[in-house]
């Protein structure tokens, strides 16, 4: 598959284009430059001396040669798709986005590289044959002409004066493409609307074997197991479904243990992946399953929650619980390849979604404030039936770049620390105190809300520190009661029993607990030690609504 980056004169894409194959790790093809060095002619030249119709027949050939090629980033003439068959083969081959600019920002960047634009400037050349009409045109004309072929591009991104890199990170949301590397093998990680549908070709491009195994609970199994089957025995790829029960409880090393005579039945061997179809639970067991069969076999992550496709299904921490705590037993095993189909979110929980939010927030606090702005739109999750789907998700055009949006927050973090050594132990903003709560309710408070919850108590605790100014704790709960998410533990919960599960907590170092600690939106600090009187203060006022 292709990604093709249209839009007018100047908007940016040989730039942007570049920035993109270098994070996708794919080839960058400047269409314009490919027509220059096979006509060893400049594009103004060939104007002056073919005319535009004789450009445009260059033009189509160029396309559909780089098209034959191996998957790349390519980057098209401004008017390079008015031709509706260059249209046609490029929305056959892979996804186009279009850049959106305004007049002003296009005419400053064409003012600074003049000449080479032979549409908004008259060629000078030695040929005889004169300028086509048409040229010399100034930008906002040809905006204006193009306006409606611009606008019938369903993937755009606004372009305006944004820095290169913020282009490029908005293109990637937009696409929902990016590549996660430093963990040995890179892997892509895809977000929208309808890829469960993709996944044997997928599958296939892997180079995955003739067979696997997919792992799903009890709720994803009716869902959407037998949807993903069917992808996958469309390409000739024999599939064994697994069904594992659905919840916290489940995520045992007899859950483990289950999957394994699974793997054998269905002659999994090194050379072949298995897939998880499922939330979290299933993601991290199926992962640490797949490491630990034949010391290791490749795996797929095929995210249905929220919660997963922001945050779990990232990074390659697998594993699973043991009675004293969560995450005690794993394996840092990162996936061949992250497939997060957002359709999967309108059969959701409303409770289900709800936590997914609060890795939301969570995210907008370590790395993007900007997140906020999208969440009233689940304004219905307050006052909605908890256990009802979320039906009203299904078909939404912003839902997937929102989530595409959400993700890249923990993929930037762990592409600069993928062993969790520094920067990384910002990601666990919230549940530090939020897993000893789950602790210590049994988990009945789910993972979200026991993150939401942690998030605010720590938001506390960086206030009283000093770390974080006063208001930062209230301004969390709102975010998060906004959402319809738990701000302080259940009543009746015993203090003493969520420190004890904190003591037992992976992120210690030196048997001391480190906290990551909010200071403000978009900040958060790392390896911070927290006295207990003070751990037993907050939550005991906490407990009593102070």
């Amino acid at each position: 598959m292709h990604t093709f980056l249209y839009g007018p004169p100047g908007s940016g894409k040989s730039t942007v284009g570049r920035i993109l194959a270098q994070r996708l790790g794919l080839p960058f093809i400047d269409l314009d430059a490919v027509i220059e060095a096979s006509a060893k002619q400049t594009i103004r030249d060939i104007f002056a001396c073919e005319g535009e119709a004789g450009f445009r027949a260059r033009e189509s050939a160029a396309l559909a040669s780089a098209i034959a090629g191996t998957p790349s980033v390519i980057g098209l003439g401004g008017g390079a798709l008015l031709n509706p068959e260059n249209r046609a083969r490029a929305e056959s081959a892979g996804e186009i986005l279009c850049f959106d600019a305004d007049a002003a920002t296009l005419e400053g960047r064409v003012a600074r590289a003049p000449g080479v634009r032979p549409l908004l400037s008259t060629p000078t050349s030695g040929c005889v044959q004169p300028p086509q009409a048409g040229q010399g045109k100034p930008i906002s004309r040809l905006l204006a002409e193009r306006a409606a072929h611009y606008a019938s591009f369903p993937r755009r991104v606004k372009v305006s004066d944004r820095p290169p890199e913020e282009t490029a990170d908005a293109a990637q949301a937009a696409l929902g493409l990016y590549r996660v590397s430093g963990m040995g093998t890179s892997y892509n990680v895809c977000v929208g609307d309808g890829l469960l549908d993709t996944l044997g070709a997928r599958f296939r491009e892997l180079g995955c074997g003739d067979r696997t195994v997919i792992v799903c609970d009890s709720h994803t199994l009716p869902l959407y197991g037998e949807r993903a089957a069917a992808a996958l025995r469309a390409r000739g790829v024999t599939v064994s479904l697994a069904e594992i029960p659905a919840g916290e409880a489940t995520k045992t090393i007899n859950t483990v243990a289950a999957l394994w005579p699974a793997f054998l039945k269905a002659g999994i061997e090194r050379g072949h992946a298995v897939i998880a179809l499922g939330g979290g639970v299933v993601g991290d067991l199926t992962g640490f399953a797949a490491a630990t069969w034949l010391r290791g076999v490749r795996w797929i992550g095929l995210p249905t929650t929220l919660l997963a496709m922001a945050d779990s299904s990232l990074g390659g921490k697998t594993g699973a619980d043991l009675p004293e705590g969560k995450n005690l037993i794993g394996a840092f095993h990162p996936p061949s390849l992250v497939l997060a189909d957002t359709a999967t979110l309108a059969t959701l929980p409303v409770r289900e979604l709800r936590c997914g939010l609060a890795e939301t927030v969570k995210h907008a606090v370590i790395g993007d404030p900007g997140l906020l702005d999208t969440l009233p739109r689940f304004a219905f999750c307050k006052d909605g039936n908890a256990a009802a789907p979320c039906a009203s998700l299904s078909g939404t055009a912003w839902l997937a770049p929102f989530v595409a949006r959400t993700l890249a927050v923990k993929l930037r973090v762990i592409q600069q620390d993928p062993f969790e050594k520094g920067l990384r132990a910002a990601l666990n903003l919230g549940h530090t105190l939020g897993h000893g709560i789950e602790k210590a309710t049994h988990f009945t408070v789910q993972h979200g809300e026991a993150v939401a919850i942690g998030t605010v108590l720590e938001a506390r605790l960086a206030e009283e520190l000093g770390l974080a100014q006063s208001g930062l704790a209230a301004q969390l709960a709102n975010l998060f009661s906004g959402l319809g998410l738990p701000v302080s533990p259940p009543p009746g919960i015993d203090p003493a029993e969520v420190l004890a599960a904190m003591a037992l907590d992976k992120k210690k170092a030196d048997d001391k607990v480190r906290f990551a600690l909010p200071v403000r939106l978009g900040e958060v600090r790392t390896g911070i030690t927290v006295d207990d009187a003070l751990l037993r203060r907050v939550l005991s006022r906490a407990l009593c609504g102070s």
